[in-house]
Parts: C-alpha cells; structure tokens; sequence
C-alpha cells in the first residue's frame, strides 16, 4: 500500500444545494450578514457569499438540510445575533457559552440549513494564580495612547490587554508570530492608529530616536 501524502489544505468551502441562488443570495447578504463574493452563469446556478474570509458555496440544486449543518467561528456572536434576530431570521436557539469553550447560536435559512454562529471563550478553564510586579516602562506616546483605547475597548485592564499582547507574540505562527485580536479588532485597532497618527509600521521601534 502507498504512503499516504502529507496533504496540505489552503481552503475549504461548504456547498448547499438551494432552489433558487438569487434568493438564497439576498437572504445571506440581506438577512444574515454575508457579503457576495461572487455569482456564475445566467441565470446563476452557483454563487459564493463571504463571512469575514471565509466563503461558503450556494448551488443550485434540491436542498437537502437533514444531518446538514455549518458552524461559523467569528469575532462577536452576540453583536451578529442581535442583527440577525433584528432581520426577522429563525432563532433555532439562541446565544449560551458551551462547555467546549464556545458562545453560539443557531439559526435556520430559508432552505432549513442550520447555521451555527460562536466566538471563543478567552477565559474557559482554572485561574491560573499570578503575582504582578511594577516594571518601568516609557512606551511612544502614540502607541500608550492606542494601547489605553484598545483595553478600554475590549473591557480589559491596560495590564491585562498589554500581557496579552506579549503572550501571543512568544507564539509562533506560519511565518509570523499570533494575534490576540480578532478580524473586527483589527480592524478598529487601524482606526486607532489613524486617530492617533502612527504613520510607521511594526519595525518603526527600531528607528526611534527621543527628542
């Protein structure tokens, strides 16, 4: 028998047969929150609706929503429930923290597919007992006046929201190192360093000179 190949995988999309892709389009895009990524032929038998970076396909076909369902890690499910519920969508149960670590819900599409919607849960699991001790630190002005608006922003003292930030910088992650941050933080955490004027990029410390 032939080894099996090491089989490295860049994307993966959920396909769900629906009886009519436009209207399955509008409801996604409309009701749900997604956002068209693409549509192919005329009339479209396939089409592609994206969630942040990830893309499922709806094709055209005879739905098919028993035993089917698709699970969706975001940044914030309850801010996409409170939309979703506000669109008038099927609440098939609404938002509760798991025991796996989770805080999701479930709603229904107008084909009877059941989506699921869940965020992670930072703080499952023991307290883990700490001493913190005062380190002297003099930070970029800019850069303590972004910091100070990121914890408040995520509810976090600035010490927590700064060990976070260097806990997952000890990480390595493909060629670079991980993020605490979700897509959606990030995303204000770029409006932060407009309002603040950071012009310099993530190598900018090395070229800092103190006036």
């Amino acid at each position: 028998m032939p080894a099996t190949p090491q089989v490295d995988c860049e994307q993966h999309h959920a396909s769900l047969c629906v009886g009519d892709v436009p209207a399955a389009v509008d409801f996604y895009t409309t009701k749900l929150g997604f956002r068209l990524g693409f549509t192919w032929g005329d009339p479209p038998t396939i089409a592609g609706v994206n969630l942040d970076h990830v893309q499922i396909f709806l094709e055209q076909g005879t739905p098919c929503p028993q035993g089917c369902s698709v699970y969706f890690v975001i940044g914030d499910a309850d801010e996409l429930y409170e939309a979703q519920r506000a669109n008038g969508v099927e609440i098939v149960a609404p938002p509760a923290d798991r025991p796996w670590g989770l805080r999701d819900y479930k709603v229904r599409d107008l084909y009877g597919y059941v989506l699921t919607f869940g965020h992670h849960l930072l703080n499952v699991g023991p307290p883990i007992k700490i001493e913190r001790v005062d380190v002297h630190v003099r930070l970029e002005k800019r850069i303590a006046a972004l910091l100070h608006d990121l914890a408040e922003h995520k509810h976090m003292s600035l010490s927590s929201c700064l060990e976070e930030t260097l806990l997952h910088t000890f990480e390595p992650l493909g060629d670079g190192v991980a993020s605490p941050h979700t897509q959606r933080t990030l995303r204000y955490i770029q409006e932060l360093k407009a309002k603040h004027g950071i012009d310099y990029d993530s190598h900018g410390s090395y070229r800092f000179v103190e006036e």
